[in-house]
């Protein structure tokens, strides 16, 4: 009768150790059933999963592990498992997976505690935890240090949307970002990112910005709160605002777009993405004229967003074609993803304002981007914490395979 062992290593780790543990069972005839092996601050811990056929004795080969390990300085331990506990293991491997990534500046014990709280009462097992981030010097004082792990959960949930809830209440209480998603095929096959512009890509609100120049900066403001307090939609506000501009000379344009600020790992999303195939645009109810300005500065694939209407040089206050808010931005995105040939759960859609709602939840994945209080409880996923960079976490990219 066969014999199924687990083998358990720690200890220091050094090149060499793996090929020797391995080559001792390979002189056993063992079977590896599954593996897996962690280091963390050079300290190996190793699991192994072992089959020793049928006819076979294992005491020998166990003897020879422990000499083996005990010359290598690391500590070795069996436990015998049933075989049909292995395989009520095996039939486990059916069950729903998924991803959680939990990220900030700094991630604490209590952090971490509060998402295996979270799964532990929803019945799932954690499989796995790994740091998607990179090391970071304690010494250094670094604004922009980032911190990621990922967990890998497995079970099925009698409530995936109470589930989804409780992590997410997470961020409420701790100055962390959490993005729940299942770990399927999709995930890991996404093909079209789309970012609203304004307080996304850039840090500031080219409208504000025109209506300064103009003069008219307090005016716009007060319809901005108007529309905020719900006394306005969207494009009677923004009508009545771009109509604050009729006569700003078309110079101040360029102006305002030399000196656009540019978000915190815009560049280092958007130059990865690139390079990992995305299709990448812009989907803005801002002005077409700074879109495209980005479109240049990183090669962007598409970029749609309000035409301003300008006469001999000067602004009309009026706009060409439709309005892009809300729901046209989500007609857009599909229309885009339909260009390209993808389905929807392969497109990312990026936003911090009320109008990018309907593109938020209508895509594979929707991320509220250092959003409005609003945006955040009513979109899937949210990043406050970090950059721009950080949407890479939500995709399973390691920093080390950036840099």
């Amino acid at each position: 009768m066969r014999e199924i062992l687990l083998m358990n290593v720690t200890g220091p780790d050094h090149p060499g150790l793996t090929s020797a543990l391995t080559a001792a069972l390979s002189e056993h005839g063992t079977n590896v059933l599954d593996i897996g092996q962690a280091v963390i601050h050079d300290h190996l811990n190793l699991g192994m999963l072992l089959e020793i056929p049928a006819g076979r004795d294992s005491a020998p080969m166990m003897k020879d592990l422990l000499l083996l390990a005990h010359h290598h300085g690391v500590h070795l331990n069996f436990n015998a498992i049933d075989e049909d506990s292995y395989e009520a293991w095996v039939h486990s491997q059916g069950q729903a997976r998924y991803a959680v990534t939990l990220l900030g500046r700094k991630l604490s014990a209590a952090n971490l505690s509060h998402v295996a709280e979270a799964a532990a009462r929803h019945g799932l097992n954690i499989d796995a935890i790994s740091r998607l981030s990179g090391r970071f010097s304690l010494r250094d004082d670094n604004p922009h240090q980032r911190s990621c792990v990922e967990f890998s959960l497995r079970g099925a949930s009698a409530d995936e949307d109470a589930l989804r809830d409780e992590l997410l209440s997470i961020t409420r209480d701790d100055e962390v970002d959490l993005a729940f998603q299942a770990d399927d095929l999709y995930r890991r096959n996404r093909r079209l990112i789309v970012f609203d512009m304004d307080s996304t890509l850039i840090q500031c609100e080219v409208m504000d910005e025109l209506a300064k120049r103009a003069g008219v900066g307090e005016q716009v403001a007060a319809i901005t709160e108007a529309a905020m307090r719900g006394e306005l939609d969207f494009n009677e506000s923004f009508e009545r605002r771009l109509a604050t501009l009729k006569g700003l000379d078309e110079s101040v344009l360029a102006e305002i777009a030399a000196e656009l600020p540019i978000t915190e790992g815009a560049d280092r999303l958007i130059g990865t993405l690139k390079k990992l195939g995305y299709k990448v645009g812009i989907l803005s109810g801002g002005f077409d004229y700074f879109a495209d300005t980005l479109k240049q500065r990183w090669g962007l694939d598409c970029v749609s967003a309000n035409q301003l209407e300008i006469v001999d040089g000067r602004l009309t206050g009026r706009v060409v074609g439709e309005i892009v808010n809300g729901e046209v931005k989500a007609r857009r995105l599909r229309e885009m993803a339909a260009q390209i040939g993808i389905g929807m759960e392969q497109t990312i859609a990026v936003g911090d304002g009320a109008n990018d709602l309907p593109m938020l939840r209508i895509a594979g994945l929707g991320v509220a981007f250092h959003a409005k209080p609003v945006v955040r409880e009513n979109a899937r996923h949210a990043i406050s914490t970090l950059g721009l960079d950080g949407i890479l976490y939500l995709l399973g990219v390691r920093d080390r395979e950036v840099g």
